[in-house]
C-alpha cells in the first residue's frame, strides 16, 4: 500500500537509473540514528543482486544533485558498495511533500522511535502550518483546550488551522490528537542529556522516561550510563529508581531533622545567656557539668 502511494505512476515521476554520485541525503534527515546492522542486511543481499527496490528522489533546486526523499539505508548500503548507478524514481516534490512522504513511509515500516516519529510529525505540522517547530506544542494544547471548552471567545483558533491538524494526523495512520499531546509530546520535554542517548538510538523510550524521573543531574547520568552499558530492562531501571528516590527522600529527612537541631541550639543558646543560672551554686555546678560534657563530645569529632 505504502509502496503504491510512494512509487505510484504519476506523470511528475521518472523511473531511471542514476550515478550515485548525483545523490546526496537531506540536511535534515527524520532518523537520529541507523543501526548499522540494518544496513549490513541490505549490503549482504546487495552484494550478489544490486539494489533492486528503487530510492524516492527529488531534483535539488539549482543544483545537479538529487535528494533522498525514501531509501536512506538504501542510499547508505550503495555508498558501501561503492555501486556507480541506482535505480530510482524521480519525483518533483516540494519541502512539505518530501516531508510528508518521508514520514508516511518510515511510519508504515514502523522504521522510527517515538521522539523521531514525534519530530517528524512536528516538523510536518509546522510546515503545514507555516509556523516554527517550537510553536506547534502549545498550538496543540490550545486546539485541545478549546476542543474541551476551557478557552475564552476571544482566544479561539480558527478551524482552517484545526482542520490542517487533523488531516495531517489522519493521513499518518489516524494518529488521535489527545494520544499524540498525553504520550508524544512531553518526549520533547525530556532532560537533555536524555534526548541526546534517544537521539543515538542507545535507549528504548519507556526505558528513558523511566530514567527521566530522576531529578538529581548526577545521578541521573550515572543510571543512563549503567542502562546502556548493562542494557538494564525496564523493570531492573524502575526498581533502581525507586531505590535512588528512597534514598533522596531519607537523606532529605536528615537534613531537615539536623536543621532543627542546629536551630534548637541556637535557641537555647540565647535563652541560656539570658537565664539567671549563675547566682545558684546547685544550677551553675549542672552548667559546668553539661559544659564539660559538650567540650568532650566536640573533640570526638
Amino acid at each position: 500500500m505504502v509502496q503504491e502511494f510512494i512509487f505510484r505512476d504519476d506523470a511528475n515521476q521518472t523511473k531511471a537509473s542514476m550515478p550515485l554520485s548525483l545523490i546526496v541525503l537531506p540536511t535534515a534527515e527524520l532518523r537520529y540514528y541507523i543501526d548499522p546492522e540494518e544496513v549490513d542486511k541490505i549490503v549482504a543481499t546487495a552484494r550478489k543482486n544490486g539494489i533492486l527496490e528503487p530510492l524516492l528522489i527529488r531534483p535539488i533546486p539549482g543544483s545537479d544533485k538529487y535528494e533522498v526523499v525514501a531509501g536512506a539505508k538504501r542510499y547508505r548500503a550503495s555508498q558501501i558498495l561503492e555501486l556507480a548507478e541506482v535505480p530510482v524514481v524521480i519525483r518533483q516534490l516540494s519541502d512539505e511533500d518530501a516531508l510528508e512522504i518521508a514520514l508516511i513511509e518510515n511510519l508504515a515500516r514502523s522504521a522510527l522511535t517515538d521522539l523521531e516519529e514525534t519530530d517528524g510529525i512536528v516538523r510536518l505540522l509546522a510546515v503545514k502550518l507555516k509556523i516554527s517547530p517550537q510553536e506547534v506544542p502549545p498550538l496543540l494544547h490550545h486546539i485541545q483546550n478549546q476542543q474541551r471548552g476551557k478557552t475564552a471567545a476571544n482566544n479561539v483558533i480558527g478551524n482552517e488551522v484545526i482542520d490542517v491538524v487533523q488531516e495531517v494526523l489522519t493521513s499518518l495512520g489516524n494518529i488521535k490528537l489527545d494520544s499524540f499531546i498525553s504520550n508524544r509530546l512531553p518526549l520533547l520535554n525530556l532532560p537533555s542529556d536524555i534526548l541526546e542517548v534517544l537521539r543515538q538510538g542507545k535507549l528504548e523510550t519507556s526505558k528513558a522516561k523511566a530514567i527521566a524521573g530522576v531529578k538529581d543531574k548526577s545521578t541521573r547520568k550515572q543510571l543512563l550510563e549503567d542502562a546502556i552499558a548493562s542494557n538494564l530492562s525496564l523493570s531492573e531501571i524502575k526498581q533502581k529508581t525507586k531505590e535512588i528516590e528512597s534514598a533522596a527522600q531519607s537523606n532529605s529527612s536528615s537534613q531537615t531533622e539536623s536543621a532543627f537541631i542546629k536551630q534548637l541550639v541556637d535557641d537555647t543558646f540565647q535563652r541560656f545567656k539570658k537565664a539567671k543560672v549563675w547566682d545558684d551554686p546547685k544550677k551553675k555546678a549542672k552548667v559546668e557539668k553539661l559544659l564539660a560534657q559538650l567540650e568532650a563530645l566536640m573533640k570526638t569529632e
